[in-house]
C-alpha cells in the first residue's frame, strides 16, 4: 500500500510542478503560488470538514505550520527556477535534495529498511542525479540562478516530508490543510510587498489553479503513504516525481532527453522494483 500511494504521490507532484512551471512563464511565481494554494486550500477544507476526523492536537499544528512555511518558500523558489524554461534541469535538481534530506532524517531517527531497500535507496538517488542531466549539456546551459533556486526549493521540499512525518496517524487530511493556513497568508505578505500583476491569471487559470490543487492533493497522498511505510523508503519513491514532469516537458514542450537522463530513468525503475520487493 505504501509503495502504491508513494507512486501516486510522485505522479501528482510531477504534474503539479509541470503545470506550475508552465503558469509562471506568463504569471509571476508568487501569484501562481498564492492563487494555486487558495484553490488547494478550498479542496482540502471540504475534505477535512466532511471526513469526520476531529481537529488534531497542538503537536500536529506546530509541525504542519512549519511544513507550510518551508513549503511555500520552497515552492516559490522552485517555480522561479522552472519559469526559466529549464524544467528538465530544475525539477530533478530539486528532487535530489528533496530525496536526500528525508532519507538521512529517517535513518537518524532509527529506521531500518530491508536489505533490498538499502540497495534501492542510493540507486534511486543516483538515478535522480542522472536524470538531472549533470553529465549532459543541458545542465551546463542552465543559468546559475536556476540551479540555486531549484536547490533551495528541493531543500525546502525535503523538510516538508520530514515535518509532515511527525504528525499523528489519526489526523487525517488536517496537517495538509493547516499547511495552507500558514503558507497562504505568507504568500499574501510577499504579494503586498512586491505588488505583482494578476492580469494573466484568468487566461492561465487552468494551470494556475491546477498546480495548487494537485500540489495539495500530492501532500495529502504523501501523508497517507508515510503512515503506511518508512520515511526513508516512501520519500525516495515520492521524489521520483521528475519522471512525470519530464514526460510532460518532452512531449508537450519538446524538451530533449540526453543519454544520461535515459540511463537515470532505467536506474529509477530498477530502484523502484528493489524498494517495492523489500
Amino acid at each position: 500500500m505504501a509503495v502504491l500511494l508513494a507512486l501516486l504521490t510522485a505522479c501528482v507532484y510531477g504534474t503539479a510542478d509541470y503545470m506550475g512551471g508552465r503558469a509562471t512563464r506568463r504569471v509571476p511565481a508568487v501569484v501562481v503560488t498564492f492563487v494555486g494554494q487558495i484553490g488547494g486550500m478550498a479542496v482540502l477544507a471540504v475534505a477535512a470538514l466532511t471526513s469526520g476526523v476531529p481537529v488534531p492536537p497542538l503537536h500536529d499544528w506546530w509541525w504542519s505550520a512549519a511544513a507550510g512555511l518551508v513549503g511555500s518558500t520552497g515552492l516559490l523558489a522552485f517555480y522561479r527556477a522552472m519559469s526559466g524554461g529549464h524544467m528538465t534541469v530544475a525539477a530533478p535538481i530539486a528532487a535530489v535534495l528533496n530525496a536526500s534530506i528525508p532519507v538521512v532524517a529517517g535513518l537518524l531517527m532509527g529506521e531500518h529498511p530491508g536489505a533490498l531497500a538499502l540497495v534501492g535507496i542510493p540507486l534511486a538517488l543516483v538515478s535522480i542525479a542522472l536524470v538531472s542531466d549533470v553529465l549532459g549539456p543541458g545542465h551546463h546551459r542552465a543559468p546559475r540562478n536556476v540551479v540555486v533556486m531549484a536547490a533551495i526549493g528541493g531543500s525546502m521540499f525535503g523538510l516538508i516530508l520530514v515535518f509532515l512525518h511527525q504528525t499523528s496517524d489519526g489526523s487525517g487530511v488536517w496537517p495538509v490543510l493547516i499547511m495552507r493556513f500558514v503558507s497562504t497568508p505568507w504568500m499574501a505578505i510577499l504579494i503586498l510587498r512586491s505588488r505583482p500583476s494578476f492580469e494573466e491569471v484568468r487566461a492561465n487559470r487552468a494551470t494556475v489553479f491546477g498546480s495548487g490543487i494537485l500540489d495539495s492533493l500530492a501532500n495529502w497522498f504523501y501523508v497517507l503513504a508515510v503512515r503506511h511505510g518508512l520515511l526513508s523508503v516512501v520519500s525516495v519513491i515520492v521524489t521520483l516525481y521528475p519522471a512525470s514532469t519530464m514526460v510532460l516537458a518532452t512531449t508537450v514542450d519538446k524538451e530533449r532527453i540526453h543519454r544520461s537522463q535515459g540511463v537515470g530513468i532505467l536506474l529509477a525503475a530498477v530502484a523502484l522494483v528493489l524498494i517495492a520487493v523489500a
